[in-house]
């Protein structure tokens, strides 16, 4: 059987979107005939070794790691070091047609080593955030010692993968890159979830929801939309927010100051299942990230046929096209989220019409067409 060694410091349940699209991608290579060995980071209950959905996860023990969803610094330092040792071992005992190495950093680097010393071609695949995060004083662009690192990596990479046309922009903007960077988006495999009602969810059939999910961070902009809920003026017009974070506190006093706190739900962190129920009964998605590297939520809101309102900062300019599947705003615009809002409340034709959009959209990004893509780059 041909093998893929995929290297990522994140796979679910620890860290975010990027572990969710390395895990969909290495489905998509088992269907299709591939054997893929996963490094990744241990986080406390959870096994060393073991197999999810085909995949052998190898999880190596990393300092300093605190909590699931986020690293810390230690702990994306050390990341590299363990990773590598666990990847020599296994590349001692296979072959491997290729490495998928995610994130320039922190997994950058042993991909890179375990390439040279082996001589296996490694795919550096970029997620937006490991070279460019506008939120984070701290982003690998504003620092010359993670700038240093990335453009080694870059340069030392067989191939170089972006997300999005943003993220690819982004690269080509602040690190040396002489490769030609591929754009292929991430792969998208529906969730089955058992359908639901309104009532069943507390939710209410004659309001209209708008529904949002994400960490309650500065980037995600839950700010943004909260000030714009509340110069809403039908108060029929409620949030859905699906997600939990340091700014949680923060983002409840902003609406109770603002009065609309009984028309923000902030429904904390939900099963897949209860997330995907609660997208389903929704009427709107709402996107108002600061910047998206490209925005798996997007795709979820498409398989449910929800209409979007997305932010035009990032990858989601990719997925979203004003007035066919949703409509884009301006960061921090509220007056123009606002009007969007309301128009997506009256225009039925509208919603209907990005809806099914969506629901036909979403099929682009089927795991094994993004697969094929990635074998073709080799």
């Amino acid at each position: 059987m041909k093998r893929i060694l995929i290297l990522n410091y994140e796979f679910p349940p620890l860290g975010g979107g990027g572990g969710v699209a390395a895990k969909t991608l290495a489905v998509g290579f088992i269907k299709m005939g591939y054997g893929v060995d996963y490094v990744t980071t241990w986080f406390k209950g959870l096994k060393e070794f073991e197999v999810v959905d085909g995949i052998n996860i190898y999880r190596v023990k990393v300092w300093g790691r605190k909590e699931l969803p986020t690293a810390t610094m230690q702990s994306m330092i050390t990341f590299p070091f363990f990773a590598y040792g666990k990847a020599v071992e296994l590349c001692k005992n296979n072959q491997y047609v290729f490495i998928n190495t995610h994130f320039a950093v922190p997994t950058g680097p042993p991909g890179v080593w375990i390439s040279k010393r082996f001589k296996i071609k490694n795919i550096l695949s970029l997620h937006g955030g490991d070279i460019y995060d506008p939120s984070k004083k701290n982003s690998p662009h504003k620092k010359w010692y993670f700038r240093a690192v990335i453009n080694w990596v870059l340069k030392n990479s067989d191939v170089v993968v972006a997300q999005s046309q943003n993220t690819k922009i982004n690269t080509s903007t602040y690190y040396k890159c002489d490769k030609d960077i591929k754009i292929i988006p991430l792969a998208y495999e529906p969730f089955v979830f058992n359908p639901t009602t309104r009532a069943a969810l507390g939710l209410k059939d004659d309001l209209f929801y708008s529904v949002s999910v994400g960490r309650l961070v500065a980037r995600k902009g839950f700010d943004f939309l909260i000030s714009s809920l509340a110069k809403v003026k039908d108060d029929r017009i409620h949030a859905l927010i699906i997600g939990q974070g340091p700014l949680n506190d923060n983002l409840t006093a902003l609406a109770s100051s603002l009065g609309v706190l009984n028309r923000v739900h902030f429904l904390g962190v939900q099963s897949e299942e209860k997330k995907f129920q609660y997208l389903s009964v929704s009427d709107l998605f709402v996107l108002s990230s600061m910047h998206e590297g490209f925005g798996i939520v997007l795709q979820e809101a498409m398989q449910v046929g929800l209409p979007i309102i997305s932010t035009d900062i990032g990858g989601q300019i990719d997925i979203i096209k004003d007035g066919e599947n949703g409509l884009l705003v301006k960061f921090d615009d509220e007056d123009e989220l606002v009007r969007d809002m309301e128009k997506m409340y009256t225009d039925v034709v509208l919603r209907n019409h990005c809806s099914e959009a969506n629901k036909v959209g979403i099929k682009k990004f089927a795991a094994q067409r993004i697969c094929e893509e990635y074998l073709k780059s080799v």
